[in-house]
C-alpha cells in the first residue's frame, strides 16, 4: 500500500511544530506533499492527487500530530475495511454516523478533550472534522471547487461519494489536534454552509461534527447564539496549542500506537 500524506499549509511554524514532526513523516516513512496559495481547499487537494500516485492519500491539517506506529495502525483499519467494503471511498479517524453520534478517538487541544467513541467495527458516516481525510485513489473522487475557502469540504466529499453509491468510513484511529480555540463561526463558515444548503438541498439535513446543515438554515442561527453564550465556558476547557504534540499523545496514551497495530 503506498502512502501519501498531502497538506495545504500556510504557517511553517505551525506545521513544523505539530504534522512535520509525526514519525510518518520525520522519519521518512511516507511523503510529505505541500500545497501553498490556493484559494481553497478543494483546489488545494485536488492539485495534490493530481501531483501524487500514492493508493492512499492522507489529507491533514497542518496542527495534526499523528503518534509513532499511525501508519501502521492505520494499514490494520483499512485492511478490516477491506474486509467488509472492498470499493470504500473514504476514511477517517473522527466523523459523525450516519446517527449522528460522534465516531473517534481524537484529542482536540482547542476544547481539551479526547471527543469521539471508539467503534468496535468500521462505522460509515454523513460527514468528517477536516483534520484527517484518508481517500482511497481508485474510488475516483474529486473535491468540489466550487466549494468556497476551508470548510464544510469534508461533509461534502462523503456526501459526494453516497451519491455516487460509495461509503465513507470512520474508525479507531488515534489522532492528536493541537488546534487552538475558536470563539465563533466567522463570515467565510457561513459562506461555505449556504453553498452547501443550496447544493445538497435534496439530501438535507446533513450533520457536520459542528453544526446541522438544514433546508431553513436556522441552525446556523442557533449555533452562532449558542457559540456566543458559551464563549467563556469554551475559552476555559482550550488548552492552547503550545504543548509539544509528543506530550498531548503521551497524555492520552498515544505515544506509540505499534502495539495496537
Amino acid at each position: 500500500m503506498s502512502l501519501a500524506i498531502i497538506c495545504a499549509s500556510h504557517n511553517d511554524a505551525i506545521l513544523n511544530d505539530n504534522l512535520a514532526r509525526s514519525p510518518i513523516i520525520a522519519e521518512g516513512t511516507a511523503p510529505l506533499h505541500l500545497e501553498r496559495g490556493a484559494p481553497s481547499a478543494a483546489v488545494a487537494y485536488n492539485r495534490a492527487i493530481d501531483a501524487t500516485g500514492a493508493e492512499i492519500m492522507v489529507f491533514a491539517h497542518h496542527d495534526v500530530y499523528l503518534p509513532r506506529g499511525w501508519d501502521a495502525l492505520l494499514s490494520r483499519r483499512l485492511r478490516e475495511l477491506e474486509a467488509v467494503d472492498p470499493n470504500w471511498a473514504l476514511y477517517g479517524p473522527f466523523g459523525v454516523g450516519l446517527d449522528a453520534s460522534h465516531i473517534g478517538p481524537v484529542w482536540s487541544s482547542s476544547i481539551g478533550l479526547i471527543v469521539g467513541r471508539v467503534p468496535t467495527a468500521p462505522a460509515k458516516v454523513q460527514s468528517y472534522d477536516e483534520m484527517v481525510i484518508v481517500m482511497r485513489r481508485a474510488a475516483g473522487l474529486r473535491f468540489d471547487e466550487a466549494l468556497p475557502g476551508w470548510h464544510m469540504y469534508g461533509t461534502d466529499i462523503v456526501t459526494t461519494a453516497r451519491t455516487a453509491g460509495l461509503h465513507a468510513y470512520a474508525g479507531a484511529l488515534p489522532t492528536i489536534h493541537n488546534d487552538r480555540y475558536h470563539d465563533h463561526l466567522r463570515g467565510d463558515f457561513v459562506q461555505a454552509y449556504t453553498a452547501m444548503r443550496q447544493k445538497w438541498r435534496a439530501q438535507l439535513p446533513l450533520r457536520t461534527p459542528i453544526i446541522k446543515i438544514s433546508k431553513s438554515g436556522l441552525h446556523l442561527y442557533k449555533n452562532r447564539w449558542q457559540d456566543y453564550r458559551s464563549e467563556t465556558f469554551r475559552a476555559n476547557m482550550s488548552v492552547g496549542i503550545s504543548h509539544a504534540p509528543e506530550y498531548l499523545a503521551s497524555l492520552c496514551g498515544w505515544s506509540d500506537l505499534s502495539a495496537s497495530a
